[in-house]
């Protein structure tokens, strides 16, 4: 019976390592892209700098004090009119976002900063006033229909991404095996979480900080998994009689 001979991540052939090597720069990027992402995004929805759990309640259960116009504005979208042109619209999401403002005031402040971006592409059509009185409404967070989207586009998606991450990591040398196979299941686990922590969140803001759990644990089990996996790739180096001694178990294996 013969006996393949899979080479550990120092000893992989370099074209392989290559391979491997591209594929863990681009998601190392890749995430930190997204954490500034969502700096830019959930991170400003309390209309502060800065990731923080009154950020991931905003997100997700939403600013129930508040208009969902109103907390946009204040919060991610604050960059994109002036403190003038966003306090009427403000002032009028607050009086009900009534019809008679829409020609004269409300839509060519819209024309001048938000329609080159809400033009129904992804995104809500801003050139039609239901779509503003619907926004004018008081922040629950996203919708039911939205969050569904959302959390499945991430599961699928992230969950590719950490299949390959982690299977590259299984290659490793020198962990117990059965804290690699831990190392290697916590992400998809903290990614689980982080989703089943969208839906809680929207039900009751005290599951926030589960959100904030979720991210920080497969980020870090990942980074972990990627900077291992690089670290032996090419800083762990074999003496060439090691290789030549697998050279020929791989041989005498095969005949």
């Amino acid at each position: 019976m013969n006996t393949v001979v899979f080479p550990d991540l120092p000893r992989l052939p370099l074209p392989v390592r290559a391979l491997f090597t591209g594929y863990l720069l681009a998601i190392g990027v890749g995430l930190l892209i997204a954490g500034a992402q969502i700096m830019l995004t959930h991170g400003m929805a309390d209309g502060k700098a800065g990731l923080s759990l009154e950020d991931v309640v905003h997100s997700y259960h939403g600013n129930r004090t508040n208009t969902r116009l109103e907390s946009a504005l204040n919060g991610s979208m604050s960059g994109y009119a002036s403190d003038e042109n966003r306090a009427i619209l403000i002032d009028w999401a607050r009086a009900g976002a009534p019809e008679s403002d829409w020609e004269p005031t409300i839509r060519p402040i819209l024309q001048e900063n938000c329609v080159s971006c809400h033009t129904g592409a992804g995104l809500p059509d801003f050139n039609q006033l239901a779509n503003l009185q619907e926004r004018a409404e008081i922040d629950t967070g996203p919708t039911f229909a939205s969050l569904t989207r959302v959390s499945h586009i991430h599961l699928f998606g992230i969950s590719m991404l950490f299949f390959g991450v982690g299977l590259i990591f299984a290659f490793a040398r020198g962990f117990d095996p059965v804290f690699k196979s831990l190392l290697i299941v916590a992400p998809f686990a903290f990614l689980i979480l982080d989703v089943m922590a969208w839906w809680l969140t929207k039900w009751q803001p005290g599951f926030g900080w589960l959100v904030m759990l979720g991210g920080f644990g497969y980020s870090v089990a990942s980074s972990v998994m990627i900077f291992t996996s690089l670290y032996q790739m090419w800083l762990i180096r074999e003496p060439k009689s090691v290789l030549a001694e697998d050279a020929a178990t791989s041989s005498s294996s095969a005949g």
